[in-house]
């Protein structure tokens, strides 16, 4: 197993553990199919790739239509005790914890609006849920108090959740941001259509700092960041520069495909060292994104071994909910750098 953790530090300044070659041979066990492989394991995607690389020339595994393990490779897993990796999701929740079932009709009206949505751009990094994700963070939100008579404020908004809050009907007022005209439109067009007046939508970059309107106006913000650092600090402070003032509560996800484990520490020393806040919710795989039509643009396309279009939707990231305290702060000044979406980790870009 070390010489597996060696050849793979030669590839990737990503962090790597025995434990990260566990969960992909686990993953392997599963499934042959590479997207799975990388959902499954739970790693950053260049580095399961790295993973597997290592373990083809080493002899462990194959590659064909998908991956498979050698008998040296079965050898292996078996020396290990590692096993098969099993998915007890709940079938009814989908790990959520919430009942969809309690809105069905707001879901049903979502899913047909949104057929007409802008498709995403990779421009942008843009990447939606599915319907039912929208939907349960709705409820979610619901059940946590954050939105009823709330005013709430959506930093970009390629998941259409503006629009599953308008036909609600519960919060107080909406305001959204995004970078992407198009987006706007469509939002401006569906409130029109709906009859919603008690939104405010604007085209914004997020890089800028944010206008005097927005801040320290709203009890609660949902975004949805790119997984840098320097992103996370844009959308999340923000988001938070958006809030009125303690006991204000924020949501936004965060994947294991394109974060490691020592990013997740780096992301929770921001939020709690930096920005002061407290984390009240990690959700697992809360959030389920439909596969982009940009993927062959992607570093995820140019670095997988076999390529194959994902069949089934394999990103996922975690629901993050934190609340404000005293001295909670949020983070308003203006970001220089041009690029605030890539990093070693990243493969949706």
């Amino acid at each position: 197993m070390k010489e597996i953790v060696e050849r793979v530090k030669a590839k990737t300044k990503i962090p790597v553990y025995e434990r990260s070659v566990e969960n992909v041979l686990s993953a392997i066990l599963a499934s042959n199919d590479i997207w799975r492989i990388v959902d499954l394991s739970e790693e950053p995607l260049p580095l399961v790739v790295s993973i597997l690389e290592a373990l083809h020339e080493l002899g462990y595994v194959e590659f064909g239509e998908g991956v498979k393990l050698t008998e040296k490779g079965e050898s292996l897993v078996a020396e290990y005790g590692i096993g098969k990796r099993y998915d007890y999701t709940c079938p009814h929740c989908q790990g959520k914890t919430v009942d969809l079932q309690a809105f069905a009709d707001l879901l049903e009206q979502f899913r047909e609006i949104v057929k007409g949505r802008p498709e995403p751009v990779h421009e942008f990094d843009q990447g939606y849920v599915t319907p039912e994700t929208t939907v349960a963070r709705v409820i979610l939100m619901h059940t946590r108090g954050d939105i009823e008579n709330k005013e709430i404020f959506v930093l970009g908004d390629d998941d259409l959740t503006s629009v599953a809050l308008m036909l609600s009907g519960l919060p107080k007022r909406i305001a959204v941001l995004d970078i992407d005209e198009r987006l706007i439109k469509f939002i401006e067009k569906v409130a029109d259509e709906i009859g919603y007046s008690d939104i405010e939508i604007f085209t914004f970059d997020l890089r800028k700092p944010l206008p005097e309107y927005a801040l320290h106006k709203f009890d609660t913000f949902i975004t949805d960041p790119p997984e840098t650092i320097k992103a996370i600090r844009a959308f999340v402070g923000r988001g938070i520069a958006t809030l009125k003032g303690p006991r204000c509560a924020g949501y936004f996800g965060i994947t294991r495909r394109e974060s490691s484990l020592n990013k997740w520490r780096e992301i929770q020393r921001l939020l709690i060292n930096e920005f002061n806040v407290v984390i009240t919710d990690i959700i697992r795989n809360f959030n389920e994104y439909v596969n982009w039509g940009y993927v062959q643009e992607t570093r995820a396309w140019r670095l997988i071994p076999i390529k194959k279009l994902p069949e089934y939707n394999w990103y996922k990231s975690y629901m993050f909910r934190i609340e404000t305290l005293d001295g909670s702060r949020g983070y308003e000044e203006e970001i220089t750098d041009e690029d605030i979406y890539n990093d070693e980790e990243a493969s949706t870009t």
